[in-house]
């Protein structure tokens, strides 16, 4: 095996840097709502699969935001102090808990989609690039 060309020659490298760059600019935009990013991705994640027609457990919206479980429930608590998200009990299994945004989460979720958006045509522009890079994320992301 060859050696490494190093850090500068590396996908993973400038895909980290990348990363940072789009959640630093994603951060400082969301600051005004009053949300992390972690925290629009869960409560996002939650508004979305919520449409649905069913409140969607917690463990779901873990998994369709790729969060961990732990930091998810935290992550909720905070969301719920803040009325934007209620946690009731599953009828169907005492073990789950069911996330309801909130008519307030509703209106934050709303403004913080807009301003996502607005960040990612930015970062990633539109048209044929970005659907192309899109599709390339998608296939590295799910291996």
């Amino acid at each position: 095996m060859a050696e490494p060309a190093g850090p500068l020659r590396s996908p993973g490298f400038w895909l980290h840097h990348a990363a940072l760059t789009w959640r630093r600019e994603v951060d400082s935009k969301l600051r005004p709502a009053g949300l992390t990013y972690t925290q629009f991705v869960v409560l996002a994640s939650a508004s979305w699969l919520g449409k649905k027609g069913t409140a969607p457990t917690q463990q779901e919206v873990a998994e369709f935001a790729g969060t961990d479980r732990m930091m998810t429930s935290k992550v909720i608590s905070t969301l719920e102090d803040r009325a934007l998200i209620e946690r009731t009990a599953d009828s169907a299994d005492s073990r789950a808990k069911r996330l309801t945004v909130t008519p307030e989460g509703r209106a934050v979720v709303s403004g913080a989609v807009r301003v996502v958006a607005e960040v990612d045509s930015h970062f990633f522009g539109d048209g044929e690039r970005r659907e192309s890079l899109l599709e390339e994320m998608r296939s590295i992301a799910r291996g």
